[in-house]
């Protein structure tokens, strides 16, 4: 059939002999040029495919079933003769197809499962610039190929806005430039901020372009299928004033939903996109562009591990793209919902998907294909930390073993088209015998919410609110369907279907602990209000929309938030047992002394760790004599008020004979309770301790026979015995002035270096005299005292020179 002339055409010649004679080619050609469709078919007609497929890597499932549509219908053929497409969980090809449009991530699942790629003779690399993580991993292994096993594999990169140099450098390739085929575009702008809903700024934009004569169809660009369902119901009005059809576009729609939004139509059209329409093939008709300026950018969740989409603003480079799309087939118009400032104020281009997601699902790819992912020659190495990430969750579920190597476990996993935590989710359902059950779990966990669904009862067969695991709420919708968005649901029966499908196994506790397999990184300990301590450090909360509660032990599947600030938004109960079973060699018993304030004792405290989290503790008395326990106790102990003229008097020693070495009075205590505590575990058995014989065992040697002679605890006063006391500036003591009758001299201590200050008490135990001079107080003092102390207590002796 005749093909309409587009501006590729021109340039298929030098295309097809840089291809033919350097097998690498890097072709710039701009929005409308052509390239998607008639380089691949140009390489077929020209023989270039030497009876092999030519595989056109597209980034979204959409642009490959437009762009194979395309193709078809210019040869004159159905989709799956000579020209098929395959993406995930669909496909229409034959033994007859030729030109093969798929989606990047096929490419690596059939390197795996053939690595020289046999039956393909060329690969193009559609949309370059978009770098999404499976395209520069795409690149770097055909770069690899074709310099080894595959020198006669074509190879070549296809972009709309791409800076060719670097990519034309790595590949050592020459670059080919095509303009396309631009019409003008009118750029609006918003002209200030507005806090305006996002669909009633497109409602509003939809209505000021009709009435403004506009002749043809609309395309809306925003972030994501809720945004979408919003912005058609603000539209409504709109479209029936002005007699125009909405129709959404978006990954989740069928294929028949998606192919009614973008087939020719004399009836004006809304339609209303993800970034799906934002390239690859040009959209009939489209005269006018209203960009929210908002995408969905793929990230991984730094707390799954899990791929996931985020709303962010797009670059400069996507706008101007998207501006694009109505300059295609005539002169458009675009309506930023943002202001002039805020689009210069955005980045250049986007940011490799390569430098800020998870790669442990390419690494495995890469070991399953016997390479390593630090020594592959990349066309922008990854971040050095988003390695050793990526290695380390693989080696924690068992995937690479301590020397990086792939196990006989991360091949099973790396045969499933999964991130590595869901294939290891599975092969433990696998191997639990419930297969199915977990084929579905890893969906869900994938998918995400099925919809926005307002029963938040009780479970059937659940108490009160309490789950056992939210991913049991998310199985309830799947399969009753109650409250799932249709789109969302049609999305995971498909992926489940693609996994294998089948019925589902009864066994839900069977589930929990395969999930413990897939997430044992992510084990958490509940405490009070809802707090969590993680195995390895670090906490989190239970958020609102978690309903397991009831747990005191939960694998955290997901949540939001970094550190402390992390609230987990889906958990999973597990019992501590289980962490016995699964993970022995994480497992580890210590056993510590505590001491036990309530029952004033030392007890020996066992306990099971998973990591740093305590799993099973136990407390028993220490046994007497229990290494480490005495020394414990004194820790504890108090030092009695009793012992304070003991330690006065070892004080008193330590003044007069300092080169004895007796320590200053914190560590002194110390050392008397140590002494006294050995072999004990209890306060009770300090009851009877002899501190006088604690403290001569704690001095020992010359200071403990010296405290009794230099600092005595009593002297002899005739026939009593009086306690000195340490506790002054020099030692004292008192008794009746009767008791040193007969006395011509005190007490002296020190050895006789230090007089004892002797207090003389009259009957009412009141001094009547404070002196160290015990002659001098008899020779005068007695005799001024003597009267008037024979008039006061008449009825004791007081006699002129008193004696024994």
């Amino acid at each position: 059939m005749s093909l309409a002339p587009l501006p590729i055409d021109a340039h298929l010649p030098a295309i097809l002999e840089a291809l033919r004679t350097r097998g690498r080619l890097v072709l710039g050609a701009e929005p409308g040029a052509g390239k998607t469709t008639r380089v691949p078919r140009a390489l077929l007609d020209a023989g270039l495919l030497d009876a092999g497929e030519c595989w056109v890597l597209e980034p979204r499932r959409l642009a490959a079933r437009l762009a194979a549509g395309r193709v078809a219908d210019e040869l004159g053929e159905p989709l799956g003769g000579t020209v098929g497409y395959a993406v995930r969980f669909e496909q229409k090809a034959s033994r007859r197809t030729r030109i093969r449009f798929v989606t990047e991530g096929l490419l690596l699942r059939r390197l795996q499962d053939d690595p020289q790629l046999r039956g393909i003779s060329a690969v193009l690399l559609d949309e370059f610039h978009e770098r999404h993580l499976q395209t520069d991993l795409a690149i770097a292994l055909l770069r690899r190929l074709q310099a080894g096993p595959r020198p006669d594999l074509r190879l070549a990169v296809m972009s709309a806005t791409l800076d060719a140099e670097p990519v034309a450098a790595y590949l050592d390739a020459p670059i080919l430039t095509c303009p396309g085929r631009p019409y003008p575009i009118e750029i609006r702008h918003a002209p200030r901020p507005t806090q305006a809903p996002l669909e009633d700024q497109v409602a509003a934009a939809v209505d000021r372009l009709h009435q403004e004569g506009l002749d043809g169809h609309i395309l809306v660009f925003l972030p994501g299928a809720a945004e979408i369902r919003r912005a058609l119901r603000a539209c409504e009005p709109i479209a029936q004033r002005h007699g125009l059809r909405l129709l959404p576009l978006h990954g989740s729609l069928s294929p028949e939903a998606q192919q009614a939004a973008v087939a020719p139509s004399s009836q004006p059209k809304v339609i209303l996109s993800t970034n799906v329409a934002e390239s690859s093939v040009t959209l009939e008709g489209v005269a006018a562009v209203v960009d929210s300026g908002l995408g969905r950018e793929a990230f991984h969740s730094p707390w799954s591990g899990l791929p996931g989409l985020r709303t962010v603003r797009i670059s400069q480079a996507r706008c101007v793209q998207r501006a694009g799309r109505a300059g295609r087939t005539g002169p458009g118009r675009c309506e930023r919902l943002f202001t002039q400032p805020e689009f210069h104020a955005r980045p250049a281009f986007d940011a490799p998907e390569l430098q800020r997601t998870d790669l442990a699902e390419p690494l495995l790819a890469l070991a399953d294909l016997g390479l390593d992912g630090r020594a592959l020659a990349w066309f922008e190495a990854p971040p050095p930390e988003a390695l050793a990430g990526g290695e380390t969750l693989l080696e924690r579920l068992g995937a690479l073993d301590a020397a990086g190597a792939i196990t006989p476990l991360g091949r099973r996993m790396a045969r499933l088209p999964l991130h590595p935590r869901l294939a290891r989710l599975v092969i433990a359902g696998q191997d639990a015998g419930i297969p199915h059950l977990a084929r579905l779990a890893a969906v869900l966990l994938e998918t995400g919410d099925l919809g926005a669904r307002q029963d938040l009862g009780p479970r059937p067969g659940s108490p009160g609110h309490a789950l056992d695991s939210d991913l049991l709420a998310r199985l309830d919708q799947f399969t009753d369907r109650h409250g799932a968005d249709p789109a969302a649901l049609r999305q995971a029966r498909l992926a489940f279907q693609a996994l294998g499908g089948g019925p589902l196994e009864a066994d839900e506790d069977a589930l929990l602990k395969a999930l413990l397999a897939a997430y044992p990184d992510r084990v958490a300990k509940v405490g009070g209000q809802g707090t969590c301590s993680l195995a390895g450090g670090g906490g989190a909360r239970l958020g609102p929309a978690c309903r397991v509660r009831r747990a005191e032990w939960i694998l955290a599947l997901e949540a939001e938030g970094q550190g402390a600030q992390a609230v987990v938004q889906a958990a999973s109960r597990i019992e501590p047992d289980w962490l016995l079973d699964a993970f022995p060699d994480a497992i580890r018993e210590t056993e510590v002394l505590a001491f036990n304030a309530s029952a004033g004792r030392v007890d020996l405290q066992s306990c099971l760790w998973f990591q740093d989290l305590p799993l099973l503790e136990s407390r028993r008395p220490a046994p007497p004599g229990h290494p480490g326990a005495s020394e414990l106790l004194a820790q504890a102990a108090p030092v009695p008020d009793t012992l304070d003229p003991l330690l006065a008097r070892i004080a008193f020693l330590r003044g007069v004979r300092p080169d004895l070495g007796i320590p200053e009075d914190d560590a002194l205590r110390r050392a008397l309770m140590v002494q006294a505590c050995s072999g004990l575990a209890s306060l009770r058995e300090l009851g009877g301790t002899d501190w006088t014989q604690v403290a001569r065992q704690a001095l020992g040697g010359e200071a403990a026979r010296l405290l009794e002679t230099w600092a005595p605890e009593t002297v002899q006063l005739g026939k009593r015995k009086v306690r000195v006391h340490y506790d002054g500036a020099q030692p004292w003591l008192e008794s009746r002035l009767q008791d040193f009758a007969g006395l011509k001299a005190g007490p002296r201590v020190a050895g006789g270096a230090v007089p004892v200050v002797l207090h003389l008490l009259a009957p009412n135990h009141r001094a009547v005299q404070v002196t160290t001079d015990l002659a001098g107080f008899w020779q005068r003092a007695y005799k001024e005292l003597r009267p008037a102390l024979s008039r006061r207590y008449p009825k004791h002796a007081w006699p002129e020179v008193p004696d024994r």
